[in-house]
């Protein structure tokens, strides 16, 4: 049976008791956790001896699951100098063992209570050592730890997922979709191309095929899987393990087959990424990508991969929960099979912002990330859908014989009218009951969701209310608070100026483009984004911001798809991002971009991965990103393929210059913000205002048209070259609680 969280008083709650929560929501405090996934360490010395406690599998507040990796550094003679180690008072000395350095002790540490604990080290007296203490905080292995509190309603999918060997995970234990740990082993057959479940774990079947890793290890190419629950989504690993002769693998003892590199699997979409626990992983293969957990190139090579069902926008469109989702479940891995030497993203489209939305908020969670198929984010999607939307709205209802249709194109920004409307059906991220409305999965029963008549308490599926808990809620109304906002955007101004369309068109559109309401239904008024809401989006991470994370680490971003035509798999997408890592951080020396119709996938990685072995071989003193950019192979050069075989090594450009060769194979076309004057980062929310300046227009206005444009625009029109209304970077490692530590600034004050 579907296990669904909501209790039966949940379900049956007035609108008060669900607005009432929703309040409480909006007050929760967001936190700056002190180091992200780095050792969180109390370190101290004594008479020249070096001597610190670090956890090492996450950091020492941000701990879940009961258990954490400890290493003691210290200059030590175990026989001369002993060290007494406790946990809450309890002796737990026996865990540790010396590390790979050997000035280290290492252990994992088990028993943790929920919340505060207490590692104490203690020296034997003789040493004269002072005694280290490290505060370590707990969580529970179903979160939540910064992501803030749980959604609600939550499904269970656990007995709807389907294990390697073909048999499901099971009816889910409790209302935080638990089901206990399931091994699944797997093989390559000789010549085979797919993994076979392994028959026994005791013998070997007569046609198991052997690989060779990238560490020079040949093994039997057998791989275990292990499934399980964390942060309520289902985790999964996939490492070479041979059962018939290996130990079982422990963090001090991995499977000898493990090259020691891990990779992290983005899934894709985000429609429908809402209120889902998910009954698949996001693994994509296409198009010669390979995006999979059970990837026989990437598994034979020796490196293990994780993923989680959070991790997958389609059962999850919230970047702050999936980094939590990615952050807990790399801490499980690292506790089962140890430290590895890094760690990295791959995905292509939702597995994209999978990837950097990620990193740039958790700064040390990857060491690179390949992309393809780029947004920024869900909302540069969804903002860009909502222009067009209006768009549509005031070429097929306001006014619809106002325009040609060569002249609503150029208005839109896009290659063409299908081009546009896909584009604009991307506003059902943000509709209720608009235009192309909001998907909803068909596992969230149909009397939990959202009616504005019928059940205005039930769930709603928008990519602000998944993220209610970082932008806020209207206290009214129960619904989160919203960023959009198109006060003063000047629709249509680079056609305008072109000469595409007149003074009269200009004017009308703008005075009827309208906005919409929360339910994202036509109104004629503009839209006010919510200021607090338009901090937090970029505070949070769930605007990319690009000054975190994504500023020293490798980003290598090929096409995946290209097709300017339809779709909104566009290019422009790709340089939106390059162009905030630019804002941010002064030049995009650590990105390198390939387009291609397709982009050959195994040198893309290859490049990719002999970037990350560089800069993670370089023990200069140069900063990280000094060595990102530093240590880039030769082939990691910006360009485009032409075909399989020929590459164009040449500085990618936006737009469709005639000198550029890459433009001209592939073409970029725009979107309906950039031509109303604004970035192509599509990163100011909100714009600031000033007053009309008729240098801004290429062409003249009659008196009468002056006045109106004044009308029109009678707060100012926006100023593009000025920074967005409470526009700023990600906060790096922020949380949304639940803990108040750590406090940096109130969301109610924002």
């Amino acid at each position: 049976m579907m296990k669904v969280l909501v209790t039966r008083k949940r379900a049956h709650a007035t609108q008060a008791t669900r607005t009432t929560a929703r309040r409480m929501i909006g007050l929760l405090t967001i936190c700056l956790a002190a180091n992200a996934l780095v050792a969180h360490a109390a370190k101290g010395g004594n008479d020249g001896q070096d001597f610190g406690v670090e956890t090492i599998s996450a950091p020492a507040n941000l701990v879940s699951g009961g258990d954490v990796l400890v290493q003691i550094n210290f200059k030590h003679d175990n026989k001369n100098h002993p060290l007494v180690i406790t946990l809450n008072g309890l002796d737990v000395s026996n865990v540790f063992r010396a590390g790979s350095d050997p000035n280290t002790l290492v252990g994992l540490v088990t028993g943790l209570v929920q919340g505060k604990n207490a590692l104490r080290v203690q020296g034997n007296g003789s040493s004269g050592i002072k005694d280290q203490t490290l505060e370590i905080v707990n969580y529970p292995i179903t979160g939540p730890i910064i992501s803030g509190p749980h959604e609600v309603p939550f499904i269970c999918q656990t007995q709807d997922f389907t294990l390697p060997d073909g048999t499901k995970l099971g009816t889910s234990t409790d209302f935080d979709c638990s089901a206990p740990t399931k091994i699944t082993y797997l093989y390559m057959p000789i010549g085979g191309t797919a993994f076979k479940p392994l028959p026994s774990t005791s013998s070997l079947p007569a046609d198991v095929s052997r690989t060779t890793t990238t560490t020079g290890a040949t093994v039997n190419f057998i791989v275990r899987v292990e499934t399980s629950t964390i942060d309520r989504g289902i985790y999964q690993s996939a490492i070479l393990h041979d059962p018939t002769s290996d130990p079982a693998p422990v963090w001090y003892s991995p499977p000898k087959g493990w090259n020691k590199r891990l990779i992290a699997i983005e899934g894709f979409g985000c429609p429908g990424g809402w209120y889902v626990q998910g009954a698949a992983e996001g693994s994509l293969s296409f198009a010669g990508m390979d995006f999979n957990l059970l990837s026989p190139a990437r598994l034979g090579e020796g490196y293990a991969l994780f993923t989680n069902t959070l991790q997958h926008p389609s059962n999850n469109c919230n970047a702050v929960l999936s980094s939590e989702a990615a952050m807990m479940s790399k801490e499980h891995f690292v506790e089962t099979y140890g430290v590895p030497v890094y760690t990295v993203s791959q995905g292509c489209s939702g597995g994209s912002y999978g990837s950097s939305q990620l990193v740039d908020r958790i700064p040390a969670l990857f060491q690179g990330i390949l992309i393809a198929c780029t947004f920024p984010d869900p909302l540069g999607i969804a903002f860009s859908g909502s222009d067009g939307h209006l768009l549509t709205h005031y070429f097929t209802v306001t006014d619809p014989a106002g325009f040609t249709d060569s002249q609503q194109v150029a208005v839109s920004g896009y290659k063409g009218h299908q081009a546009w409307y896909d584009a604009a059906n991307q506003s059902g991220r943000v509709d209720v009951a608009g235009y192309v409305s909001a998907v909803w999965n068909s596992a969230v029963p149909v009397a939990l969701r959202y009616d504005p008549i019928t059940n205005r308490g039930g769930a709603r599926p928008t990519v602000y209310d998944i993220g209610h808990n970082m932008y806020g809620v209207n206290p009214t109304t129960g619904f989160a608070l919203r960023p959009f906002d198109n006060v003063g955007v000047q629709y249509g101004l680079g056609a305008l100026n072109a000469g595409i369309i007149t003074t009269t068109q200009f004017l009308n559109l703008n005075e009827k483009i309208g906005g919409y309401d929360q339910d994202a239904n036509y109104i004629a008024n503009r839209v006010v984004g919510d200021p607090g809401a338009i901090k937090r989006a970029q505070q949070s991470g769930l605007q990319l911001g690009g000054n975190g994370g994504l500023a020293s680490i490798p980003v290598f971003d090929i096409s995946g798809i290209y097709n300017d035509d339809a779709g909104y798999h566009y290019q422009w997408h790709h340089f939106a991002m390059r162009e905030r890592m630019a804002q941010a951080n002064g030049n995009t020396g650590n990105h390198v971009m390939w387009r291609g119709n397709p982009v050959p996938f195994a040198p893309a990685w290859s490049t990719f991965i002999s970037w990350v072995e560089a800069v993670n071989t370089d023990a200069s003193d140069l900063s990280d990103r000094e060595k990102v950019i530093r240590d880039k192979p030769s082939g990691a050069v910006d360009g485009c393929w032409a075909s399989s075989t020929q590459f164009i090594v040449e500085p990618q450009t936006f737009g469709r210059l005639p000198n550029s060769q890459c433009n001209t194979l592939f073409p970029s076309f725009a979107f309906p913000r950039y031509v109303a004057g604004g970035p192509l980062a599509a990163n100011i929310l909100k714009c600031q205002l000033k007053p009309i300046d008729m240098s801004d227009y290429s062409v003249s206005f009659t008196s009468a048209e002056l006045s109106r444009l004044h009308n029109i625009f009678s707060d100012g029109v926006c100023d593009w070259s000025k920074p967005g209304v409470n526009q700023t970077g990600v906060v790096v490692d922020g949380s949304f609680g639940p803990s108040p530590d750590n406090l940096v600034f109130d969301v109610t004050k924002q």
